[in-house]
């Protein structure tokens, strides 16, 4: 069997061997044209929305391979929806490329709500895309803090900072629009229970400052109003104004103070 190369010279072999190699170089150079699919390009199709399975099956059929990458959640499209796909829709690209796909997930993760009060109306509206939330409604209130947060509220109730809430939730939030410019007298407080005073304040657009209650109050909305600022009357008998926005400071107690009775109800402030 190995005649044939035994009793042929080295020199012989050797040049046997060098032509093999070369003839066996040739047909691979010749076919990597073939094998690599060299020149051969496809335009990537356009799954962005489409359902993943849809989106897989035409890709596929386009002459591709489709992985999906990663997911994330948008709530602006459904559920396993391609939100991303890469190279993108209308690149030039081999016959068999991967296509790296992202998908909207089924349920919104839970972040915790973050605390936004106190912020400007612009570094709560970041903070909250920053956590993946929306600003819902804006509803403005007199407040001397202009354009700050008072309240946040999630489906129409206050929600508390590291509260749970899902993904792409809408939170309204309560705005200050400053200061009203009609003056009005101060209301009395003096007497009434906190629950009392704040409804007046509620109705009045004012806010309550500074509450001190005293150590011996349980119930702080059913502790009584021993002391106001500002007043009801200055020292010299006037009374003292104050716009819709404006604070009023309040001392609690258990104890009822004694009052006048004659003294009047107190007024809610008229409004511009």
């Amino acid at each position: 069997m190995f005649d044939f190369i035994t009793k042929r010279s080295f020199g012989f072999n050797l040049l046997v061997v060098i032509a093999l190699f070369f003839a066996l170089a040739l047909l691979f150079f010749s076919m990597l044209g073939f094998i690599t699919k060299h020149g051969q390009q496809l335009t990537v199709p356009d799954v962005h929305g489409k359902n993943v399975k849809e989106a897989i099956a035409l890709l596929e059929k386009a002459g591709f391979e489709a992985d999906v990458r990663d997911s994330i959640y948008v709530d602006s499209i459904p559920a396993l929806a391609v939100y991303a796909q890469t190279p993108d829709k209308g690149a030039q690209v081999k016959v068999g490329r991967t296509i790296y796909l992202t998908v909207n997930k089924m349920v919104a993760p839970m972040v915790k709500m973050p605390d936004l009060e106190g912020l400007t109306f612009r570094s709560a509206e970041m903070m909250l895309k920053s956590m993946r939330l929306n600003v819902g409604d804006t509803i403005y209130r007199p407040d001397i803090a202009t354009n700050a947060v008072l309240q946040q509220l999630l489906n129409g109730k206050k929600i508390k900072a590291g509260t749970l809430v899902a993904e792409g939730s809408n939170i309204t939030l309560i705005l200050g629009s400053g200061t009203g410019n009609v003056e009005n007298p101060v209301p009395s407080f003096i007497g009434l229970t906190y629950a009392e005073a704040r409804e007046i304040l509620s109705a009045s657009s004012l806010n309550a400052g500074t509450v001190i209650i005293d150590p011996s109050v349980k119930d702080t909305a059913n502790a009584y109003i021993i002391k106001q600022v500002p007043t009801r009357r200055n020292e010299i008998g006037d009374f003292n104004m104050v716009r819709a926005g404006e604070s009023v400071d309040f001392w609690l107690s258990a104890t009822k103070p004694v009052t006048d009775s004659t003294a009047a109800a107190p007024k809610p402030v008229e409004q511009e």
